[in-house]
């Protein structure tokens, strides 16, 4: 088993051979990936050492240490929260050679082609549309709220490929092209000014079979993997104590002493306590994940990311009185990476509207949590063994 101590000396002749200061950051990134020092639980020759994956944290402070460059994991975070898990569970050899070291270094964006306009919440109603034509699968339908789809390389991407299933089953599950003919992206520009999602049309794509991920029918089974991967990502991120939504809050409490009142305190106090609990059960649930698969223990923290994000970004706009009505700029813009506490207050306050939506809205969230987490009967379902053509829409 790889120790801490072997880590270390690894990190450091990666540092000796490749010094940051000196070494193309590109260059670098890659260089860390073949040592096995991207994600050290993933496999050797994959970023990986099979290590623990609690060992990384020994990589990450060696690396931080030295200034060495991060592969801007805001920039990329669809491809390393969620394609990535997905790819090296169902993927064949040559999908995961081919596409997990770019997507690591950063030199391939990913984007995430589930949600449809008549299926988002529930994503097993989903329509698009996967017909196979000998070793190919043709595509047709149109996915929404697609985050860096306008700068995506690659998507992962559920369709319909037997509509005389019932909506769970009959999905399969594909890596798309995003460059390949009859991929379509437009921006939708949201409250915020920027157009960060986008709609995506897909007319008569054509994916090779081997570039579909496990079986045929078992896309439902595969996306869950996704899912799971991406609520843990969205919520359960390692941050500071003050980091995430609270930093900015707390700091002008410290530094505008004019703005105070004591029911704001009250209330600040009580986010903050929050906002801590939430940090220390993030952390509890990373160390969970060290011996296993994310859960639906996920779902509970981004249910809470959402709520939080949302009235502290509210607390910060009441507290900074005038102030906090004021935007800076509303020009239309497509941003490279999702960024959920930058620029000022009002874009906080407005861009948290969505935490309670993307990646699963809280609605849904609270089922998974009722049902899978606290053990409550599940709701009536009356279209479990309805064929997905025969589902009223």
């Amino acid at each position: 088993m790889t120790t801490a101590a072997e880590l270390r000396t690894r990190t450091q002749e990666l540092l000796a051979a490749h010094p940051p200061a000196t070494t193309d950051r590109t260059d670098f990134l890659g260089a860390r990936f073949d040592a096995g020092l991207a994600w050290v639980h993933y496999p050797v020759g994959l970023g990986g050492l099979d290590a623990p994956r609690d060992l990384q944290a020994v990589v990450d402070a060696e690396l931080a240490a030295a200034d060495a460059p991060d592969n801007d994991p805001r920039r990329i975070g669809i491809g390393l929260g969620m394609a990535a898990p997905t790819v090296l569970k169902y993927g064949t050899d040559e999908q995961k050679q081919r596409l997990l070291r770019p997507l690591w270094v950063g030199e391939e964006v990913w984007c995430q082609l589930f949600s449809e306009p008549g299926a988002g919440s529930d994503l097993a109603a989903l329509g698009t549309r996967a017909v196979r034509d000998g070793d190919h699968w043709v595509v047709n339908g149109q996915k929404v709220w697609t985050s860096s789809a306008h700068l995506a390389r690659w998507a992962i991407l559920v369709t319909r490929t037997d509509p005389d299933q019932p909506k769970h089953r009959g999905m399969t599950y594909f890596v798309c092209d995003m460059s390949d003919p009859g991929v379509e992206v437009r921006p939708l520009r949201q409250i915020t000014g920027e157009a960060e999602f986008n709609e995506v049309f897909l007319s008569d794509v054509k994916i090779p079979d081997s570039m579909r991920l496990g079986e045929v029918g078992d896309g439902w089974k595969v996306a869950q993997t996704t899912l799971m991967n991406e609520r843990v990502s969205i919520g359960g991120s390692r941050i500071p104590r003050e980091g995430g939504m609270i930093g900015p809050v707390a700091a002008t409490w410290r530094e505008r002493p004019d703005l105070r009142t004591h029911d704001l305190h009250q209330r600040l106090l009580t986010l903050w306590v929050e906002a801590e609990v939430a940090r220390l059960t993030g952390e509890r649930l990373r160390q969970q994940m060290v011996v296993g698969q994310p859960g639906p223990e996920g779902s509970g923290m981004k249910l809470t990311f959402a709520r939080l994000n949302q009235e502290i970004s509210g607390l910060e706009v009441e507290l900074r009185g005038e102030e906090g009505l004021l935007y800076d700029d509303w020009t239309m813009r497509r941003p490279e990476l999702v960024d959920f506490t930058g620029r000022d207050a009002g874009y906080r306050y407005l861009r948290s509207k969505g935490n309670s939506i993307e990646g699963g809205t809280s609605e849904v969230l609270l089922n998974i949590v009722a049902e899978r987490v606290l053990g409550l009967p599940s709701e009536p379902r009356t279209d479990k063994d309805v064929a997905w053509k025969d589902l009223a829409r």
